[in-house]
């Protein structure tokens, strides 16, 4: 009788603290023995000196969620998950949104019914706190942050889901008391709203003004009164999706001065530039297929990011991936071929082509050393979110969600080669050097050779513990 289930042999394992060559021996979906000549598997995989990493986790993703636009996710949890799969990510993070006058637990529970029997990887929830009524704090949200559901996300801009300072102070006092991680998207709502005002009155309503009504200075002061906010409550808080050089200032600030600031990155804000909205005779809008918030800046700050990357200034490196189709009638052109940047659904896909791109131009091609990588895509997301140690690393114990990775290669992204439900891709003709060969959930390959071989159900829901990075510091009495 085998010793294992299954064995992954030769492999060039990295965690985020090392790298290492070992055999991986599995049991029933957890990782049972690292070593050298482990003992015979049922089933066998040669890794023949690749990288083998652990699956990525993306924490930051919106699958199959409510709009008020007229507009609709291209991406459920069927077709998101196995995009996933493909590009070697084992776990996700979308939202459960609250809309303005329903309970956070009614979103919940309709969250739970579109991903019933569809993800073909496993997936937690965040919560989007847009309401916060007194059941919600007294009640509502406690009771759900001690079922698993122990991060949650609140905006400082869109009219459906913006919080006003005090209603910020009051989610972040829930938070500190519960022990949750809040996410915040910090852009300055009426900033934004005046400087739309005024370019739409002047007719300047192509997508490439969208960059122009979210200048750097929106989401520098946003991003400095979230960390006044944080500071006040005293909790932690996690910047999402930060862009550029003037939000990164404030950040680096606040961690110099030991504040429990943690920020979040995405490969927009290294791929993608101010350039790809769109030239003012851009007759097709195609640069709305690259409208999100915040925009992308310039080529200088996509440096600024890398070096945030490299110094360990952020902690997350999510896609963000927001699936809207650039043609039909619900996508990106929900209000007309004409619309109004303002109009526009904001939001891009990227689920699949985080981690070949990271790989590619931050490892094989760029600053970052393995372990930094392993620590941005996968362990760092686990202990944000509560899901470590069982997600997130190569360990006895694990779930054996692992990646082999072939490196060397020739290839561009392509949306034909992709594997969401949306008709683009922002990083069409990008040239990546790494691609997963193999995707492994809970040790059964969900992707081999460029065939998905998940299944949809197979992926479970994760009940998240309380993440220690959302513990507040603790202060010495120096009396």
């Amino acid at each position: 009788m085998a010793a294992f289930d299954l064995v992954i042999r030769n492999a060039r394992c990295a965690t985020a603290a090392d790298t290492f060559n070992a055999d991986i021996g599995i049991i029933q979906g957890r990782i049972a023995a690292l070593g050298l000549d482990l003992a015979g598997g049922a089933e066998e995989i040669d890794a023949a000196g690749r990288w083998v990493l652990p699956g990525g986790i993306d924490a930051h993703v919106h699958f199959d969620q409510p709009t008020n636009d007229g507009s609709r996710m291209a991406d459920d949890f069927l077709t998101g998950t196995r995009s996933a799969a493909c590009g070697g990510t084992t776990t996700v993070i979308p939202f459960a949104c609250q809309q303005k006058g329903q309970s956070l637990r009614a979103a919940v529970e309709d969250y739970h019914l579109r991903a019933e029997g569809k993800a073909s990887v496993d997936y937690a929830f965040h919560l989007i706190v847009a309401d916060p009524t007194d059941n919600v704090l007294d009640v509502e949200l406690p009771a759900l942050i001690r079922e698993g559901y122990s991060s949650f996300k609140i905006y400082m801009t869109y009219d459906d889901l913006k919080l006003n300072d005090r209603q910020i102070i009051d989610v972040l006092a829930v938070a500190r008391a519960e022990g949750a991680m809040v996410m915040i998207h910090a852009e300055n709502t009426d900033c934004i709203s005046w400087l739309t005002e005024r370019l739409l009155k002047q007719g300047k309503t192509a997508p490439r003004y969208h960059a122009q009504s979210r200048p750097m200075l929106v989401e520098r002061e946003a991003t400095h009164r979230a960390i006044a906010l944080s500071e006040l409550v005293d909790v932690p808080i996690l910047i999402v999706h930060v862009s550029g050089r003037e939000a990164v200032e404030q950040i680096r600030w606040a961690q110099g001065q030991g504040l429990r600031i943690y920020a979040e990155t995405c490969p927009q804000y290294l791929f993608l530039t101010a350039e790809d909205l769109g030239l003012e005779d851009d007759e097709h809008n195609h640069g709305a297929k690259c409208i999100c918030s915040p925009p992308p800046r310039d080529k200088a700050n996509q440096q600024v990011i890398w070096d945030g990357l490299e110094s360990g200034l952020f902690q997350v490196f999510s896609s963000d991936h927001a699936p809207f189709c650039f043609d039909g009638p619900d996508g990106k052109k929900a209000a007309g071929a004409d619309a109004s940047f303002d109009k526009i659904p904001n939001g891009i896909p990227g689920v699949e082509t985080r981690l070949p791109l990271l790989f590619s131009h931050g490892v094989l091609n760029g600053p970052l050393e393995m372990s930094q990588f392993v620590a941005l895509t996968a362990t760092n997301p686990a202990k944000t979110y509560g899901l470590y140690p069982r997600k997130g690393s190569i360990a006895v114990g694990a779930d054996a969600d692992l990646v082999i990775w072939d490196t060397g290669l020739e290839r561009t992204i392509k949306n034909t080669d992709l594997h969401h439900a949306v008709d683009y891709t922002p990083y069409e003709g990008i040239a990546v050097s790494a691609w997963p060969a193999i995707t492994l959930l809970r040790g059964e390959i969900v992707w081999r050779d460029g065939e998905f071989t998940g299944q949809a159900g197979k992926g479970q829901f994760l009940p998240c513990d309380l993440p220690t990075p959302a513990h507040p510091k603790t202060r010495k009495d120096n009396s």
